[in-house]
């Protein structure tokens, strides 16, 4: 079978829904990390708050609390990748064995779509896996790095070197959270991509509900307005 005749067992829906799950999670994205000053995301106030936390480690003798934070954050990125991998081996033992899918979703469904319908399907989920794996390998990694820029800061806070050095090490921390809630996004949307099964009626509800979650967590949820009422030094 060609290319062009298994794009032709999918309707023009199908592609509105793949268009639409596309477009929320690079577009709920792009608005998490650029919003508008008026109405600032959960990640970008965090962000003040880790430029904050090496400031204050400066004059933390001894700074054991502080490698305790940065052990636990790295535990976290640990926990999602390993859960990443098993998923990735799910879904690759899923397509190798299409056909009892396929039985089960024409279940479901009452579709007799061929097996390659929903091995293209499962691969949709796999590609957001598989991008949410590398996302919190590379977070990993650069905790790592922030880790070794922490423990380089002198214990004179009068160093010359001391403050760029936890600046540094800040901007590190940050980019590496940064590609940990990109793999967090990627998580939910290869949930959403799950509905892809049911349909792409489904498909398209899953993707506007998981932007709805992600906005809400983001923009209007109550830790939002915790973090507001003391916001970080650098945004005060």
């Amino acid at each position: 079978m060609s290319w062009q005749d298994r794009i032709a067992l999918f309707s023009y829906l199908d592609g509105a829904a793949v268009l639409c799950l596309l477009i929320c999670w690079l577009g709920i994205g792009w608005r998490i990390e650029n919003p508008a000053n008026s109405r600032i995301s959960v990640s970008l106030l965090m962000q003040g708050f880790r430029r904050d936390w090496m400031v204050h480690m400066l004059t933390r003798q001894p700074r054991l609390f502080d490698g305790q934070v940065l052990s636990s954050l790295r535990q976290g990125t640990t926990f999602f990748a390993s859960a990443s991998m098993i998923a990735i081996g799910g879904g690759l033992a899923l397509i190798g064995n299409a056909d009892q899918l396929a039985g089960l979703a024409r279940d479901l469904t009452l579709d007799s779509a061929p097996t390659v319908v929903w091995e293209v399907k499962i691969l949709a989920v796999l590609l957001f896996q598989a991008n949410a794996f590398l996302k919190y390998v590379w977070a990993h990694r650069l905790f790592g790095y922030c880790a070794v820029l922490m423990a380089a800061v002198p214990n004179d806070p009068e160093d010359p070197i001391a403050q760029p050095r936890a600046r540094q090490a800040a901007e590190i921390n940050i980019t590496a959270a940064r590609s940990f809630n990109q793999g967090m996004r990627s998580t939910y949307f290869a949930l959403a991509a799950l509905a892809w099964l049911l349909g792409p009626v489904a498909l398209i509800v899953a993707a506007l509900l998981t932007t709805g979650i992600l906005w809400r967590r983001e923009f209007a949820s109550r830790s939002r307005r915790y973090l507001l009422q003391t916001p970080p030094s650098s945004q005060q």
